[in-house]
Parts: C-alpha cells; sequence; structure tokens
C-alpha cells in the first residue's frame, strides 16, 4: 500500500497575494527607470538652453570662453549661439592693455649671478600647476622649430637642441592640421632670438603686437609693441601672445574672469628683484580642470610678479626641466607641436 506524504498546499488567497506584489514591484521598477530616463533626456534638451539664455552668467562666460579659446570643441558654443551673441557674451570682460608707454622701473635687476632655479607645486580646489622661479633673468632664451613655416616641434625637443636647463611653452599659431591639434608650423607675429629677427608674420611690420620680450639687460616688456619699438627698446628675445596679466604691480583684468574660459594656462613674469616666473597650470582632467586668466594673473601677484603676460596654454601648455617634461599636457598624445619656446639657458 503507497504511503502518500501530507503537502501543505498554498491557499489561493497567498498565492494570489505573491502575485500582486511582484507585479507592483515590477511596476515600481518601470516607474523609476521611467521617472530617471526622463530626467536624462529632459537635461540633456533644457539644459543647454538654461545654460546660455538662463541668469547664470559667469557659468555661460566660463563655459563660452572655455570653448572658444580651443581648435575642436567651438561646436559647444557655436550650436546653440550666433556670432554675435558670443560676442556679446565674451565682451563683457574688461582687460586693460597695455602699450608701448608702460615702464619696467619697478624691476631692480641682480647685480650678482645666481643661477638658482627653485620649482613650486600649485595647488587649489580647482586645479593643480607647477612654477619655477629662475633667478637670473639674463638667462631666458626664446627658441623656435628648426622646421619654422613646415612643422612645429614638441617644446622638449627644442629645449633638448638648444641644451635647456628649463622650458615652456611659448607664443601661438593659426595653422591647423586635419584632427583640428595644430601643427605648430606658422607662428603668429614674430620671433626674435639672439637679437635676430627669425619670423615675422606678413603684414606685422607697423602692426601693435602683444609680445614678451627680454632686453639684453635682463628686463622683460610686455604689451603691445611694433617691431620698430622692440628694436629701439634692444630687444634681443620676443615672441607674440598675450594678454598682458600684470604691468607695473597691478592686474589688468580689471572685471570677468578674463573671457577665455578655464583651460590648460602658460605664463611667464618678473618680479621686482628681476625675478622669473615660469608658472604652467595643468587643465581638463578629472583632478585639474584648468584655470581662468584672473587665476593665473592672481598666481603671478600673489608671487610678487611686477609684470607678467599669458603664453599660448590649451593643449600647447608644457613645461620642460631638468630633462624632463614635469606636467600634465592634456592631449592624449602627450605634448603638442609648437612654433616656440622661453628656456632658461
Amino acid at each position: 500500500m503507497k504511503k502518500y506524504e501530507n503537502i501543505k498546499r498554498p491557499s489561493p488567497n497567498k498565492t494570489r497575494r505573491k502575485k500582486k506584489r511582484k507585479k507592483k514591484k515590477k511596476t515600481n521598477f518601470k516607474l523609476i527607470f521611467g521617472f530617471i530616463a526622463f530626467e536624462i533626456v529632459f537635461s540633456l534638451l533644457t539644459g543647454p538652453f538654461m545654460l546660455y539664455y538662463g541668469p547664470f552668467k559667469n557659468v555661460k562666460t566660463t563655459v563660452v570662453g572655455s570653448a572658444m579659446t580651443t581648435m575642436n570643441h567651438q561646436y559647444i558654443a557655436t550650436l546653440f549661439l550666433s556670432d554675435e551673441k558670443i560676442k556679446e557674451i565674451l565682451n563683457g570682460q574688461e582687460i586693460e592693455e597695455v602699450n608701448y608707454n608702460s615702464t619696467v622701473s619697478e624691476v631692480k635687476l641682480p647685480t650678482v649671478k645666481d643661477e638658482t632655479i627653485e620649482r613650486y607645486d600649485i595647488s587649489t580646489g580647482k586645479f593643480t600647476g607647477y612654477m619655477l622661479v629662475v633667478k637670473d633673468p639674463t638667462r631666458m632664451k626664446v627658441g623656435y622649430t628648426a622646421k619654422l613655416g613646415k612643422e612645429g616641434q614638441l617644446t622638449s625637443e627644442i629645449a633638448r637642441a638648444n641644451k635647456a636647463v628649463a622650458a615652456i611653452n611659448g607664443g601661438g599659431f593659426p595653422d591647423a592640421s586635419q584632427n583640428y591639434t595644430g601643427t605648430g608650423a606658422v607662428p603668429t607675429g614674430v620671433i626674435i632670438s639672439n637679437g635676430e629677427v627669425v619670423y615675422k608674420e606678413p603684414g606685422s611690420e607697423n602692426s601693435e603686437l602683444d609680445v614678451m620680450a627680454f632686453t639684453g639687460k635682463g628686463e622683460m616688456i610686455v604689451g603691445k609693441h611694433t617691431l620698430a619699438e622692440l628694436k629701439k627698446l634692444n630687444v634681443k628675445e620676443a615672441l607674440t601672445f598675450g594678454p598682458t596679466l600684470v604691468s607695473g604691480g597691478k592686474g589688468t583684468i580689471k572685471s570677468g574672469d578674463g573671457g577665455w574660459g578655464i583651460a590648460p594656462r602658460t605664463a611667464i613674469g618678473q618680479r621686482a628683484d628681476g625675478a622669473i616666473l615660469l608658472v604652467v597650470i595643468d587643465g581638463r582632467r578629472v583632478t585639474s580642470l584648468g584655470a581662468t586668466l584672473k587665476d593665473v594673473q592672481n598666481i603671478m601677484l600673489e608671487n610678487g610678479a611686477v609684470n607678467a603676460i599669458n603664453l599660448d596654454g590649451g593643449s600647447s601648455s608644457t613645461m620642460f626641466y631638468n630633462d624632463e617634461v614635469i606636467n600634465n599636457p592634456p592631449n592624449s598624445l602627450g605634448e603638442r607641436a609648437v612654433p616656440s619656446i622661453v628656456y632658461v639657458k
């Protein structure tokens, strides 16, 4: 005779309750997922319009400035704003122009040779960077690519070719390669090296250009100058970029952040004792987004700069010291080819 186990079967009511709970959980999950998906799509569609046409003036200026100073990300602004609107946003920044009449009388050049170079790390909540202090300003030189007009070279390559102890990238260039990274072949403005005009942009002979220059005595000159004025000042080294950040110990950015957004930066300044400040700020990284021109101006002022000027930044920003690149260039391929550098002999 077969024995049957006494099997307890769930009541119909319990089974129905379990099915309802499962169905309710599925429904809740779908609602939550749907809400999240809606929020993401809504933010993507309305975010740019809130940013560009909303009340967030400072954020808008920073984003537009950051986009328009790159070669390959200008669409972030041009896709949503007209050329007139972009100009209106960027023109809201007030930077005092510095011209030929600016003096370097506040600088007292050292009478004793000091070959010391001091290195400092810069770290804030927004960015990280590096500063070299070169005690002897007469060691400052301008170097340039050996393939000028055809192809740029890496900052480290130009530095090693000139047996440099330290170097930063220098002037800008308008040319662009197929991937919009720039080849560094053709400089903007002028390049003077060892007292010789090695490059002069066509039509720039009588133009006032933003320049960084050194006289034979080691005085650093910044601001707008013609080539004739530079020769009159006995300039031995020069390249073109800007804007001037500090003149006569005072910042030139009077309102806003400078209008160039947040990006990697390169700058050079001179203290009252003649020492040279070389600054490079990392950017476009999770740990260091980059700096505004006003940020760099403040760094220069805090470190005693009497005169200072912004150099080419973005993917070009590079600092070379003791035979190696010590910053973190934002380009995925490493250093970017440039037409000129400022180096320490």
